[in-house]
C-alpha cells in the first residue's frame, strides 16, 4: 500500500478511527503517520477575550498528548507509527502533509451518535473533494 495518513482529534470515535488505521496498517504492511492540526481559527467567533498565544499553546500541548496516546495504541497492536502536529487550516494542512510525506490513503473518522459535532455526508464530502483536489483515494473508517 505504502504511506497511510490517519487524522486524529481525540475522544472515542478517533480511537476507533486509530484502530482501524493501526489494523489497516499492519494488514497492508504499510506505514502509518497520525497527524493533529492545531487550529485555532475558532478564535475569531468568540466574544470572549483571550491570547492566542495561549490558546495555541495548550492545543498544541493537547494535540502533543493525544499523538503520544495514537502511537502507544499503535505499538500495543504491533505497529510503529509515525506523529505529526501541524498549525493552521486543517484542510490546507492536512493536504500540504499528505503531499509532504507522500502518502497513498488518507483516512478521516465516521462520526459516533447523534451528540457528534461532525454529520457523515459533510464528511463523505469533504473527502471527496480531497481526493478529487490531491488525487489520494481517502476513507472514511470507524
Amino acid at each position: 500500500m505504502g504511506k497511510i495518513l490517519c487524522a486524529t482529534r481525540g475522544g472515542e470515535a478517533s480511537y476507533r478511527t486509530q484502530d482501524a488505521a493501526v489494523a489497516l496498517s499492519k494488514d497492508e504492511g504499510s506505514d502509518l503517520v497520525f497527524i493533529y492540526v492545531v487550529d485555532i481559527s475558532f478564535i475569531n467567533k468568540t466574544a470572549y477575550a483571550v491570547r492566542p498565544d495561549v490558546v495555541t499553546t495548550e492545543i498544541e500541548k493537547m494535540g502533543e498528548f493525544l499523538l503520544i496516546m495514537a502511537q502507544e495504541r499503535a505499538q500495543k497492536q504491533g505497529v510503529s507509527a509515525e506523529v505529526v502536529l501541524h498549525h493552521g487550516d486543517f484542510r490546507s494542512e492536512l493536504i500540504d502533509c499528505a503531499r509532504e510525506l507522500e502518502i497513498d490513503l488518507i483516512l478521516l473518522g465516521k462520526p459516533i451518535g447523534e451528540d457528534s459535532v461532525f454529520e457523515l455526508e459533510k464528511i463523505k464530502s469533504f473527502a471527496t473533494e480531497l481526493e478529487a483536489e490531491t488525487g489520494i483515494e481517502v476513507r472514511i473508517v470507524g
